[in-house]
């Protein structure tokens, strides 16, 4: 059985984003080692999964990155909770152009070449059932971990619905003031104990948490 663990950025007063959904503010931060540090654990899993959302500006932005974090993100499976369907997914000829235009787009860059694993992103498990259920299913298959990102809205749905195993949480020394948290409307609070914690040379903090 896989566990399931939530990998988010936060600020230390507890936001995941700005109002807007931003997150320059994680970049402002960031370091070499924690970078290391982040590819390390995104490549202990066997499953990615994610919202709809997320889903959307990854599937357009990693298959042409050339950056550290691209391989682990392309080549390992995924999976998107969404009530769109399969039409959510990018089909072969949004694979090979539409998705390299839409990183262009967005950073005003040449497209970019198609990294190894791209084609994973059209090949990714759609979940259009109920959270419970679906995250079940997943946890039920061997291997290692399943990793869940953001956005804001599906973590929390995560959090509240108590399939979350391990909480892996880079704390970034940035107070936001307001913004989107990962704890709110809790059912009840959650008790966790603290696992290790890692600290980096621009202030980031790795935490990682279990049910205590």
């Amino acid at each position: 059985m896989r566990e399931l663990i939530l990998k988010m950025s936060i600020s230390i007063d507890g936001f995941v984003g700005s109002p807007d959904g931003g997150i320059k503010w994680i970049f402002d931060t960031h370091d070499d080692q924690a970078a290391a540090w982040t590819v390390r654990t995104i490549w202990d899993a066997s499953l990615h999964v994610m919202g709809a959302r997320t889903f959307h500006d990854m599937a357009a932005y990693w298959p042409t990155s050339t950056e550290v974090f691209a391989p682990p993100m392309n080549q390992i499976p995924k999976a998107v909770f969404s009530r769109q369907g399969a039409s959510i997914l990018p089909g072969t000829t949004h694979t090979t152009a539409a998705l390299r235009d839409a990183r262009a787009n967005a950073r005003r860059e040449p497209p970019g070449v198609l990294q190894p694993g791209a084609d994973s992103w059209a090949q990714a498990y759609v979940a259009t059932g109920e959270l419970n259920e679906e995250m079940a299913k997943l946890k039920a298959r061997d291997g290692k971990p399943i990793i869940a990102h953001g956005g804001a809205s599906f973590a929390r749905s995560l959090v509240a619905s108590g399939a979350v195993d391990q909480y892996v949480l880079l704390v970034h020394p940035v107070a936001l003031g307001k913004g989107l948290p990962l704890f709110t409307a809790l059912p009840a609070p959650i008790i966790l104990k603290l696992v290790s914690a890692t600290t980096f040379p621009r202030g980031a903090v790795a935490q990682i948490y279990r049910s205590a």
